[in-house]
């Protein structure tokens, strides 16, 4: 049985939470903010709010009805100058304890027009993100975070559900259109009418089924440099256009006068067929159909040095020393978890002038740093990138050049 208090919120914590201290411990409390008293339920190590006493005045409206209920967004209601002081510290606090002096540059914002990729779950009944703090979904007509060509996703999520079932919709912004991805349990069985008539509705490009292409209108493409990049049903993409502009500028900044490069998780390839206008690049990632996909879209490239390409494990089987000696520049863009064992490597490769590093997850990045800084690299800034507006993720870029 929950039991109710009164509580100081103290810090935001660092997945957009406040914290505040009661009987010895620390509760966690969404939706409150540094300075505030509010009224909570206690239940284990959450605090449910259900009363602001004291508002911070730099408590502001949030901007969608939703906000509170679904699950998408931490920090809506927050002044957005110390949301950004707050963005910034989570990379700060991050170096910090890993023990590293770095310098942090002002946060980037990166939103742009907003996130051209979603997932939503949905039913017959209606489609949108968890509730918050629950397995529930909590139903919506609009998210105004996502990119106006994204507008009607819900609605295609739901009617999507209507022919499939309950299932978990992905979509893509695209030139060509809606591109999307839809995943159910079991084998799926449908009218391929009726779907046709949903994809037609929301002008869908392509629309696959847990993995199989079932309509395919104009297949997708993205342009990236001066090639023009076949996307791979589901695949991985930064979330906003800007963010990927952004980082792919910083990444070109860091490897300027480089003469040979290797792009470690390169996915499609946003740096290594811009970095490929200006030196040879050799690319590898686990995602096959990605890497198969950087090869396709490198042959419709203007005036690109070569490309290779491969399919490789990198967390179980990372380049080793040796084969890094035959590049100067290393450009990293690992998932959340980092790259302990490519970044190992790394550390011993004598000839490797620089690794230009490009962070999901400010603690993993930090942890990854520390092992190239004991190794003899020294560490330029930290800039951070600001794509996932208004929730606790953010990305990083730094580059590292041996000393």
């Amino acid at each position: 049985m929950s039991a109710a208090a009164t509580l100081a919120i103290e810090a935001m914590g660092n997945r957009g939470e406040g914290l505040a201290r009661h009987e010895g411990k620390t509760l966690f409390v969404a939706g409150a903010l540094p300075g505030e008293v509010v009224s909570a339920r206690i239940e284990g190590q959450r605090g449910l709010l259900e009363r602001v006493e004291t508002a911070s005045p730099e408590r502001i409206a949030p901007f969608c009805p939703h906000f509170g209920a679904c699950g998408g967004c931490q920090v809506q209601h927050w002044d957005h100058a110390a949301y950004r002081a707050w963005k910034r510290g989570l990379a700060v606090t991050a170096l910090e304890r890993a023990g590293l002096a770095a310098q942090v540059n002002e946060l980037i914002d990166a939103h742009g027009e907003g996130r051209r990729r979603a997932t939503l779950h949905a039913t017959r009944e209606g489609a949108g993100f968890m509730a918050l703090r629950s397995h529930t979904i909590h139903p919506i007509e609009h998210c105004p975070i996502l990119v106006p060509g994204l507008a009607g996703a819900p609605a295609l999520a739901r009617a999507m559900a209507g022919v499939l079932g309950p299932c978990d919709v992905a979509v893509t912004d695209t030139a060509m259109g809606p591109d999307v991805a839809v995943r159910i349990k079991g084998k799926p069985g449908f009218a391929p009418r009726r779907l046709a008539e949903v994809a037609e509705r929301f002008s869908a490009c392509r629309v696959a089924i847990n993995g199989e292409v079932a309509l395919n209108y104009a297949a997708p493409t993205l342009a990236i440099g001066t090639a023009d990049v076949p996307l791979p049903v589901g695949g991985f993409l930064q979330a906003t256009a800007r963010a990927e502009a952004v980082l792919a500028e910083l990444v070109l900044e860091g490897a300027q006068g480089a003469k040979a490069v290797a792009d470690l998780f390169c996915g499609i390839g946003p740096f290594a067929l811009r970095l490929a206008q200006r030196a040879p690049v050799h690319a590898a990632d686990s995602d096959r159909e990605a890497v198969a996909a950087l090869d396709k879209g490198s042959r419709s490239g203007k005036r690109l040095k070569a490309i290779t390409v491969e399919t490789r494990d990198l967390f179980a089987d990372p380049l080793t020393r040796f084969e890094l000696d035959r590049f100067d520049t290393v450009v990293l863009d690992p998932p959340r978890a980092g790259a302990p064992a490519q970044t190992k490597a790394l550390a011993g490769a004598r000839k490797l002038e620089r690794v230009l590093y490009v962070s999901c997850d400010p603690v993993s990045f930090a942890r990854d740093a520390a092992v190239l800084v004991a190794a003899g690299f020294a560490m330029g800034p930290v800039t951070p990138v600001d794509q996932f507006a208004w929730s606790s993720h953010l990305e990083l870029f730094c580059r590292f050049t041996r000393r």
